[in-house]
């Protein structure tokens, strides 16, 4: 598959897109907000689009083309106000769905954040994210694209282990970014994942083997 990864720039995206670029399955075209991200991109022989997704659905639609297969990894950040998180974590979450539909892209991965889908265990401090990753995760589902969406726990810096737990309901727990981003390559062509939500903590199974027994 030829992946645009959405948010390369960020620290899940960036060994994202490591990874895609060192596979032998995939290819990678990496979507970032400004030309200057691009550069490291480049320097690394990797495809960039520039698009924001604060811009229109056509300028995001232009950035996937050529590709068959979205990974949406984008995030407002820690630093931003609540507005962002609407503007980026929601509407620019549908937006990409919306750019897919438009050029016929149907494999699409959403990395959302555990427990999203459960209103009863979303934190105090984090409301307004977790209202934004609940109802990109539904218009994902309501769409007709061959969607993934998943959860991860706290985002840690540690090398991974590619042992994980995928579960379609797990409270908490946390995993290492490194993690994420192979338990995405593995998703990408992993039918059991298809149509599919799954909470993603550190576990004792390796990826490929938890993938196929959600």
């Amino acid at each position: 598959m030829n992946v645009l990864v959405v948010g390369a720039n960020g620290q899940v995206g960036k060994l994202l897109v490591n990874e895609l670029r060192d596979s032998q399955k995939h290819t990678v075209k990496a979507m970032v907000r400004k030309e200057e991200q691009a550069v490291a991109f480049k320097k690394m022989e990797v495809e960039v689009a520039v698009a924001c997704l604060e811009q229109s659905v056509e300028d995001i639609a232009q950035a996937a083309r050529g590709c068959n297969a979205i990974v949406f990894t984008a995030g407002s950040g820690r630093n931003t106000g609540y507005d962002k998180t609407l503007l980026i974590d929601l509407d620019g979450a549908v937006k990409t769905i919306e750019a897919a539909e438009k050029v016929g892209i149907k494999r699409f991965i959403m990395i959302s954040a555990i427990q999203a889908h459960r209103r009863e265990n979303w934190q105090e401090k984090m409301l307004p994210y977790y209202a934004a990753k609940y109802y990109a995760d539904k218009m994902l589902e309501k769409s007709e694209l061959t969607y993934t969406i998943i959860r991860p726990g706290g985002l840690i810096s540690e090398p991974g282990t590619g042992l994980i737990n995928a579960a379609r309901d797990i409270k908490s727990g946390k995993i290492s970014r490194k993690d994420v981003a192979k338990t995405i390559i593995h998703s990408l062509t992993e039918e059991n994942t298809y149509y599919q939500s799954f909470d993603l903590v550190t576990g004792e199974v390796p990826i490929e083997k938890a993938l196929k027994i959600l």
